[in-house]
C-alpha cells in the first residue's frame, strides 16, 4: 500500500495543542447552551408542529403554482417516540 502525505500527521506543539484545546472547551461551552435553549423549546416547538399539521389537513399546501392539496389524516405521520433533533 503507498504512503500518501495526508496520512502522516504533524506533531504539535504544546501551545498548539493547548490552543485547541481552549477553543474546543469554548465550542463545547456554546453547543451546551444552544442544546439546552432547544430542550426548553420544546413545548413551544411541539405547538408548531401540531399547527403545521392542522393547517396541511384544513387549508392544505401549494404544492405547484397555485395548486394546493390536503392532507387526509391517514397520511398525517405519527410522532416519532424520540427527542427532537434540531440540527443548527
Amino acid at each position: 500500500m503507498a504512503k500518501r502525505v495526508q496520512d502522516k500527521k504533524p506533531k504539535r506543539s504544546q501551545a498548539v495543542q493547548a490552543w485547541i484545546d481552549e477553543k474546543l472547551k469554548a465550542q463545547v461551552k456554546r453547543h451546551n447552551a444552544i442544546a439546552k435553549e432547544m430542550d426548553e423549546l420544546a413545548p413551544t416547538r411541539a405547538k408548531w408542529y401540531e399547527d403545521f399539521l392542522r393547517i396541511v389537513q384544513t387549508r392544505g399546501f401549494n404544492f405547484d403554482g397555485e395548486n394546493r392539496r390536503k392532507i387526509p389524516k391517514n397520511e398525517v405521520p405519527k410522532k416519532p417516540n424520540r427527542k427532537d433533533r434540531v440540527v443548527f
